[in-house]
């Protein structure tokens, strides 16, 4: 068994935007990808103005809160917040120029 059949849980990144869709969710709790990762431009020595040259989204430590909130282990919160991570990661964009 697997943690997609021990889990109920949802990653949807919101279209273009670095965020993640209302209908994320972990044990029927909305996802604050806060919890989860760092975002921020890696690179914005070579962005656009208003632009991205490396937008990554970092994955934080767990704390007791967090595992707390959304009701998972330490196990799942490395699965879950790679998954995160992985969703709103997407190098240089242009699109709020």
């Amino acid at each position: 068994m697997n943690l997609h059949d021990q889990l109920d849980y949802c990653i949807k990144p919101m279209g273009a935007l670095c965020s993640l869709s209302g209908a994320s969710h972990i044990n029927q709790k909305r996802i604050d990808e806060d919890d989860f990762v760092n975002k921020y431009d890696h690179d914005p020595d070579n962005a656009e103005e208003y632009g991205c040259g490396n937008m990554q989204a970092d994955v934080k430590a767990s704390t007791p809160e967090v595992l707390a909130k959304y009701g998972i282990d330490e196990d799942e919160y490395k699965i879950i917040s790679f998954e995160i991570s992985q969703a709103l990661s997407f190098g240089p964009c242009g699109w709020c120029v």
